[in-house]
């Protein structure tokens, strides 16, 4: 049973006698029955949780102060990036408080919108979500998926673009996967699993993707199979029909290694086989466009931080491969083509910088850009001469800009109203010395002229892993709490793409304990300069970024007043077991390798609490229906944190329901979490 820390009775929590062995090592794991979401015994903890937490919130005086100011900058319209599809623009929109964005279409940018498809009508709570979107390239035809409760299972159907009308067309069982139309408009290109056990397809493994051609108008039993890999469990699938119609481009992944093969089929002749272009998992190749038989890639193929290369498919030797565009310092995060250009999108010290380059990679000239920040977009087809792109910034909301690709002129388009004055916030780039000496970049907003008195209240995020680069970007959440005096601060950890694949390598796998020295080090610099105090510093994160709060919160205890770990991989040594987190063993290496187990039992967090130690406040934040994450995870460590945890500091697990990861989660859900989090960061580091 679980022991009573006053002033918290937490509900009791069963320990089972329940011991592995891992490579001569024994391991109990007494939460395991856990795991089973559906149990009526799980059921009842998570309600039982639930109570005592929510109790708890409702208990703090400013909570419902903190959600009115939420609510109050949260509702400005949200435009999303316009794209252009045959002679029709669409666009997503919000108008303040929807659950989801609505799309709309129009056939010029000044004329009258119509809306095309509005999720919010699907589910009477919003927790039904638009989760993919392809429209043919005459844009007349939209195929679309939608998701339900946040999760990543996804059924697709297709909708008259001009009546508004759905077909008679659904498919089921498609999961980390878009569409591409053919030329034709008569169908795309999809992948899917095959149909789960219903009882459990929350938690079941999802191996041998496939991927499939879906004709309009026919059941998806009669969809032509195009490729699988019986031999390759592992191997995911994703299909894009070139620019030109000419060809299908199969991207051959394995989960999340960044490295994937290159596959193409010849859409000319139904019957051509598909040929292996690319075929060792050697570096990332990203197809980029072509012209005829040569094809263009965006690689970090002996280039880390990125470069583009031409493959002629008619000479395919790579003695034959041209470089186009070099590497450069920054590293290379996205390339398009425009005008007949290139249009780059780079990261430095994870700032953007859109460079314009023609198709021999002499450079053409920079896109000014509003500031400092992220930029992206940039999207359209190959001789269009006008794009749009977002530029958002810590203190900027998302902005969007008209580009002509001929004048090299940004015009604003879309400029939100949120209700605060930018000019009262400043944000600064510092580089902080890790462990090892490493030099990391960390980004520091907050009210211009805070005090450097030690005493600030800071919320440091990070994410580390995946290959994934955290760039400034705007948030209400993270606006309501400068408002009340908070510090917020994002270092740029290892495990990311913030400096390309040296960057990304030196965080994952044997090294995975760099990304948390590197968070624990930002932390003890923002100590050392006198932003905050251990008892007024809280950390957060969120999927990987909810690990890299467990391992930390866990290593040092004594350095966070309060922790906010989100859909966290508290388990390492269980994580491969469950839906996709087989793939993640590119990044965390898998629990069956002698070595690798070594490292992943040193630093997950459900392995390494230690009985009678006091903890920061702590929050633990998961959903019933993710089924990335599975909660199973955060279970699993809230029981185990309640039984090792002394002290009056609360720790807690919030439960949504009706919710998965994140994606999809409609703005009642947010804007709630988002009051709950603030509210227990103000109760937990003595705010006034």
């Amino acid at each position: 049973m679980s022991s009573t820390n006053p002033p918290f009775n937490y509900p009791p929590t069963r320990q089972a006698d329940q011991i592995d062995n891992y490579h001569g090592i024994n391991v109990a794991d007494p939460y395991r029955w856990l795991e089973d979401p559906d149990s009526e015994e799980t059921k009842t903890w998570v309600e039982a949780q639930n109570n005592v937490t929510f109790s708890y919130l409702a208990e703090i005086p400013q909570r419902e102060e903190i959600k009115e100011r939420v609510t109050q900058l949260w509702n400005y319209e949200k435009y999303g990036i316009p794209f252009k599809e045959g002679n029709r623009y669409f666009y997503f929109k919000n108008n303040g408080l929807q659950n989801q964005s609505v799309l709309y279409t129009l056939t010029s940018l000044d004329g009258e919108a119509r809306l095309l498809i509005d999720p919010n009508t699907l589910s009477e709570d919003g927790t039904i979500a638009l989760s993919g979107l392809a429209i043919s390239d005459d844009g007349n035809r939209m195929a679309y998926g939608i998701s339900t409760s946040g999760s990543d299972w996804t059924e697709w159907k297709v909708r008259d673009v001009e009546t508004g009308e759905d077909l008679s067309d659904y498919l089921q069982w498609v999961k980390f996967s878009g569409a591409s139309w053919t030329h034709d408009h008569q169908g795309f290109f999809y992948s899917r699993y095959d149909e789960p056990q219903e009882a459990t397809k929350l938690e079941d493994i999802n191996y041998y993707q496939k991927l499939y051609y879906h004709k309009l108008g026919t059941p998806q039993s009669e969809d032509t199979l195009i490729y699988h890999r019986p031999d390759q469990k592992k191997w995911m699938f994703g299909g894009y029909v070139t620019e030109d119609g000419r060809y299908l481009i199969i991207s051959v992944s394995q989960g999340t290694d960044p490295k994937n093969l290159v596959f193409y089929k010849d859409l000319q002749n139904p019957d051509s086989p598909v040929v292996e272009l690319i075929p060792e998992f050697e570096a990332n190749y990203s197809f980029i466009d072509n012209e005829g038989s040569v094809f263009w890639f965006q690689t970090d193929l002996d280039a880390p931080r990125g470069r583009v290369i031409a493959i002629d498919i008619n000479n395919p030797g790579r003695e034959h491969w041209q470089e186009v565009i070099l590497q450069a310092a920054e590293t290379l995060e996205g390339v398009g083509v425009l005008n007949n250009q290139f249009v780059t999108n780079y990261l430095k010290d994870a700032r953007s910088s859109i460079k314009i380059f023609d198709l021999n990679g002499s450079f053409v000239r920079e896109v000014e850009l509003p500031g400092i920040g992220s930029a992206g977009g940039f999207g359209g087809k190959r001789y269009d001469t006008e794009t749009f792109y977002v530029f958002t910034s810590f203190t900027t909301p998302s902005t969007i800009y008209h580009y002509d690709m001929v004048s090299g002129e940004s015009t604003l388009f879309r400029k939100p109203n949120v209700d605060f004055n930018p000019d009262d916030y400043e944000t600064r780039q510092i580089f902080y010395r890790s462990k090892d000496g490493t030099q990391v970049p960390m980004f520091i907003t907050c009210k211009k002229g805070l005090v450097l008195d030690g005493n600030n209240p800071t919320y440091l995020y990070g994410y580390g892993g995946f290959n994934v680069s955290l760039t400034p970007s705007f948030s209400i959440s993270n606006l309501v709490w400068m408002e009340m005096g908070g510090v917020y601060a994002v270092p740029n950890l290892r495990g990311g793409g913030e400096y390309g694949e040296e960057w990304h390598q030196a965080g994952t796998k044997l090294n995975k304990q760099n990304v948390f020295d590197d968070f624990i080090a930002a932390a003890e610099w923002l100590i050392e300069n006198n932003y905050t105090s251990p008892e007024k510093l809280a950390i957060s994160g969120g999927s990987n970024g909810g690990l890299l709060v467990g391992a930390c919160m866990t290593q040092r205890s004594d350095l966070f007043g309060a922790a906010l770990p989100a859909v966290g991989v508290m388990d390492m040594l269980r994580f491969h077991k469950f839906t996709i987190g087989w793939a993640w063993c590119s990044d965390y290496g898998s629990p069956e390798n002698p070595e690798e187990f070594n490292a992943l039992y040193a630093y997950s967090p459900l392995h390494n609490l230690k009985p009678d130690t006091a903890y920061p406040a702590t929050m633990i934040t998961t959903a019933d229906h993710d089924d990335r994450v599975v909660p199973a995870h955060s279970f699993k460590f809230a029981a185990a944190l309640q039984e090792a945890h002394r002290g009056e500091k609360p720790v807690l697990i919030r439960i949504e329901t009706k919710a998965g990861h994140g994606a999809g989660k409609p703005t009642t859900k947010i804007i709630e979490e988002i009051a709950d989090k603030l509210a227990f960061l103000v109760r937990s580091l003595h705010l006034s």
